[in-house]
């Protein structure tokens, strides 16, 4: 069987893909990967409440499940805490697949959305960051241009996002990194054992049926009464409510806090903001980073065949 191989470096202001270098996988490891603003959180919080049915968790979630990739957390430190869990483990990612350290025995959840609404609530995202954030990100120890303030105005954020890429090889997802060639390079393995598909748009529509699929893909022993009960733990007001254990450094980056990470989660609010003439853009950037039938299932959900 083909593996996926490593053929880029991913390095700037938020990431650098050469963090899992040392990493030494298990077995029964987890990895959530997606791209910024695809759902990422929420299937984070479904597979952590899988794992530990009474919230009993060792810490916040994001401090036991990393980002591994983000330079936030010196890696030293990440890694201790990795190597130190006696539970299964579970780390994130939001690296493509040809630059991302991938281990057959460890099994990928991908998770992607609609690009249109991933920009939108990047934006929202981006928009909301502290003054601290571009502070510590923009120090010495950047690799790479400065990141910059975002416009206020979306229209000119979706413009820059559909035309720019962050990287040479990218022609989308600027300030970031591309959404669209970080969608495709997973999918082009979508066949591997190991890697479960989801679309957020299917997990809005069903989240029970969800649950039950990753957890038949984590052999994890699930019954109607406990996937009703994980709903309940993840759903909107409930993540809401435990927002500071969830959210990335519990919500300190963004103004308001984690109650401003843990955003709308709507799809579709674009429809009432793009013009047709900004819808061409994001027709030309699909044309140029995904194949037909990676589009198809990027924008309406649905098994991945």
């Amino acid at each position: 069987m083909k593996y996926p191989s490593k053929t880029l470096m991913f390095q700037n202001h938020h990431i650098d893909s050469e963090r899992w270098t040392d990493f030494i996988p298990r077995n029964n490891d987890i990895c959530i990967a997606t791209t910024l603003k695809a759902g990422t959180t929420w299937t984070q919080a479904l597979v952590v409440n899988l794992l530990f049915p009474d919230q009993d968790f060792p810490k916040k979630v994001t401090e036991f499940s990393p980002w591994l990739d983000s330079i936030d957390i010196p890696i030293d430190v990440i890694m201790k805490e990795l190597n130190e869990q006696k539970h299964r483990r579970v780390i994130k990612t939001h690296l493509p697949l040809d630059a991302l350290h991938f281990f057959p025995e460890i099994k990928y959840i991908y998770v992607s959305r609609d690009g249109r609404d991933v920009a939108l609530s990047l934006w929202n995202h981006h928009l909301n960051y502290t003054p601290e954030v571009y502070d510590f990100i923009n120090s010495s120890g950047l690799i790479g241009d400065e990141f910059p303030q975002p416009p206020e105005d979306f229209h000119t954020y979706w413009r820059e996002w559909c035309t720019k890429g962050w990287f040479d090889w990218e022609s989308d997802g600027y300030p970031f990194w591309s959404h669209l060639q970080g969608v495709q390079s997973w999918w082009n393995y979508r066949h591997l054992p190991n890697i479960l598909f989801l679309n957020y748009a299917d997990m809005k529509k069903d989240i029970k049926a969800s649950i039950a699929k990753i957890a038949k893909f984590l052999n994890i022993d699930v019954d109607s009464s406990r996937i009703k009960d994980v709903g309940e733990k993840i759903s909107l007001n409930a993540m809401r409510a435990a927002a500071e254990t969830y959210v990335p450094d519990g919500g300190a980056s963004w103004k308001g806090g984690a109650q401003t990470f843990i955003h709308k989660g709507i799809n579709g609010r674009w429809k009432d903001i793009l013009s047709l003439e900004e819808l061409k853009l994001y027709e030309l950037a699909c044309d140029k980073a995904l194949s037909t039938d990676c589009r198809y299932w990027l924008e309406n959900g649905g098994e991945v065949l």
